[in-house]
């Protein structure tokens, strides 16, 4: 679907020629874990279709709950239970927990529920996460980001503080003095050119107006909370601020780490773009950061790809990648954003199967090899009273890859749009960890996903879904009238062969009356 000028030819061949001698790398893991949406509320007794909470306080609702009942280990309903978060935790452990360089944990911690609670509350919460990560992993680097579920605070700065103070057992006192101004920092790996670099994208996030009459809705029963704080669409000065700084910093950080011949991984919780589960009207939740944060993120990206080696996101709970191209569309960088842990997905009713993610990669230049990713089978573990946790597939194996790269995944993306519905079908199944949906996914709900996956910028995701719309079109009604045609030459092979076999019974009918006839004849004759 893209049209690719002679620099992607020599942008291939160049990736050939670099491409990591694994023979010779020294291989590393680091686990990725993202959204766990910890729900201190969740109750087996609760109702599915109220967060799962048991709504036992006097004056409580009376009206009938669900029949079906909240499993021990979850609900596609609800967010995470203790037993769910400390599962996944000790699977890390058991799976790969000593021989692990790192582990990225991008954000969102606290439940979608958790906004109401006391601050004092929430810290107790991330206090208590904290430390079972740190009792699970003997190694000291968990490179923690801000969510934007994670944590209420009048003041900013205070928030930055009080959570540097949580993980600075985690953090060099350099990364912890921008922690503490910003929520963002940078980390150099002292065994390698690779540097960590984790950015506080709540700086840059779009915020949606607050869905009416929320505390009446089932998310939020009066039983428990007052009206919930709306989300506030504008930053205060003072974040505005601190907003700019850190893009100043990140510009400086790459900028050194582009003369030191350094590798640089980038880590947030919201990524660039768009939702590609997010169907409808403009800004009903598909965008992610504000038109202006999404084109200066993209364009610090094009100017420093040569030493950004990966990206890694979390925030949308679902299990899938980006590609971000240079002006003359040639595939330069990719962002992987991993799955969540909780079932849950706030706002579309697209759950999945909760979800971990192993990487393998060369530690001494930061080049991704490959990942693992284990999954839960929710159903199945609520029943057997027992996490079961597996693995769900290996990423080059899985998709058919040489290597993970930009122009790999670009390949890979554009087989979305072919005849082989295949390959979008096992994307498709990944997307949500294998969780069964009813709805399909075909047509513009396919396109929705490959012009997400492909068109980072909000402008040009637009005109994908526009311009891509009616050649789809045309392919599916190309295949219809296909399907039609061979019908139809089916059918009049049927009917020639069935005319050909009665003429040629016809024939055989009226030749051998003839024969009869001549018999008689001659028999006549004869007497």
């Amino acid at each position: 679907m893209t049209n690719f000028s002679f620099s992607w030819l020599l942008t291939a061949l160049l990736a050939l020629l670099w491409m990591p001698d694994v023979a010779n790398a020294r291989i590393g893991y680091f686990w990725h874990i993202s959204d766990l949406h910890l729900d201190t509320l969740y109750s087996t007794q609760g109702d599915v279709y109220r967060s799962c909470w048991q709504l036992s306080r006097p004056g409580a609702s009376t009206a009938p709950q669900s029949m079906e009942s909240p499993g021990p280990f979850g609900n596609y309903n609800c967010d995470s239970p203790w037993s769910l978060v400390e599962s996944a935790v000790k699977t890390m452990k058991a799976k790969q927990g000593d021989n692990v360089e790192f582990v990225l944990w991008t954000g969102d911690a606290l439940s979608h529920s958790a906004q109401p609670l006391s601050e004092q509350k929430q810290h107790e919460i991330l206090r208590n996460i904290t430390e079972l990560l740190g009792r699970s992993f003997s190694a000291p680097f968990i490179f923690p980001v801000l969510g934007h579920e994670d944590g209420s605070s009048s003041n900013s700065q205070q928030k930055y503080k009080q959570m540097g103070e949580l993980w600075r057992h985690w953090l060099p006192t350099e990364a912890l003095n921008t922690f503490e101004q910003g929520g963002y920092y940078s980390i150099e790996q002292t065994k390698s050119r690779l540097r960590i670099v984790a950015l506080n994208t709540n700086f840059m996030r779009f915020d949606h107006e607050p869905e009416p009459r929320m505390s009446h809705s089932l998310r939020w029963p009066n039983e428990y909370y007052g009206e919930p704080k709306a989300s506030s669409s504008t930053m205060s000065a003072q974040d505005q601020l601190l907003a700019e700084q850190q893009w100043l910093w990140l510009d400086e950080v790459l900028s050194k780490a582009k003369q030191k011949q350094e590798t640089v991984y980038i880590v947030g919780h919201m990524p660039p773009g768009v939702d590609e589960r997010q169907l409808g009207p403009q800004h009903s939740g598909q965008l992610i950061f504000t038109e202006r944060n999404n084109k200066r993120y993209l364009d610090t990206v094009r100017k420093y790809a040569s030493v950004i080696q990966g990206q890694f996101f979390g925030h949308l709970h679902s299990d899938t990648f980006r590609l971000i191209y240079d002006e003359q569309g040639t595939p330069i960088s990719w962002l992987m954003i991993a799955p969540s842990v909780v079932p849950r997905k706030e706002g579309i009713g697209g759950s999945n199967n909760p979800a971990l993610r192993l990487y393998k990669f060369d530690t001494g230049s930061g080049q991704v090899l490959d990942y693992t990713q284990y999954w839960l089978d929710l159903p199945l573990a609520n029943r057997a009273h027992e996490p079961l946790w597996q693995p769900e597939y290996n990423l080059t194996h899985y998709y058919g890859l040489a290597d993970i790269s930009a122009i790999a995944l670009h390949n890979f993306a554009e087989r979305f749009t072919g005849k082989d519905a295949s390959w979008f079908t096992r994307y498709q199944r990944a997307n949500a960890v294998r969780f069964q949906s009813n709805a399909a996914c075909q047509g513009l709900c396919m396109l929705n996903h490959y012009c997400a996956i492909t068109r980072l910028d909000y402008d040009e995701f637009r005109l994908c879904l526009e311009s891509e719309q009616l050649p789809l079109q045309g392919h599916a009604a190309g295949t219809l009238m296909l399907s039609s045609s061979c019908a139809l030459a089916s059918l009049l092979l049927l009917l020639a062969f069935s005319f050909l076999s009665c003429c040629c019974r016809e024939q055989t009918s009226t030749s051998t009356s003839r024969a009869n006839l001549v018999m008689s004849s001659s028999h006549l004759a004869n007497l």
